[in-house]
């Protein structure tokens, strides 16, 4: 069942970078990431009461609100760039670089989080990274 969420974030994250490239046309990157911001905050907001997830609040540990949060900040400055370069750059090229995250994250997983790598993600992580090289060049 997670494939079918992960699918739907891959294409929603596609129809984000079309929408955004054609909505910055002269603004600035950094409002646009605000109003954006400020959509995705009422929406996060509206599943969590109708779907009743509120009421969890406070089993949140200082440990969770802690990674939460950095999570938050890192996800603010990766929208922040994200939008500088859809700006600068063209979607086919920026869409896919941005994407160099996936690699970056299996080699941060193994490091940081000790999962196991397997021969199968590793030639997954270094074609990733080939692609994107070749894409930059």
């Amino acid at each position: 069942m997670w494939w079918i969420y992960a699918l739907l974030s891959a294409l929603f994250a596609s129809l984000t970078a079309i929408f955004a490239k054609v909505g910055i046309k002269g603004v600035d990157s950094d409002l646009a990431t605000a109003i954006r911001t400020v959509i995705i905050l009422i929406m996060a907001w509206l599943i969590v009461f109708f779907k009743g997830s509120f009421q969890s609040f406070t089993s949140l540990t200082k440990y969770n609100i802690i990674f939460i949060c950095l999570s938050g900040i890192a996800t603010g400055l990766s929208w922040i760039f994200y939008f500088k370069a859809l700006q600068l750059g063209k979607v086919s090229q920026v869409a896919p670089v941005d994407k160099l995250s996936v690699a970056l994250t299996i080699i941060l997983s193994v490091v940081i989080l000790k999962e196991v790598l397997t021969l199968k993600v590793a030639i997954g992580a270094v074609l990733i990274i080939a692609g994107t090289i070749l894409l930059i060049l």
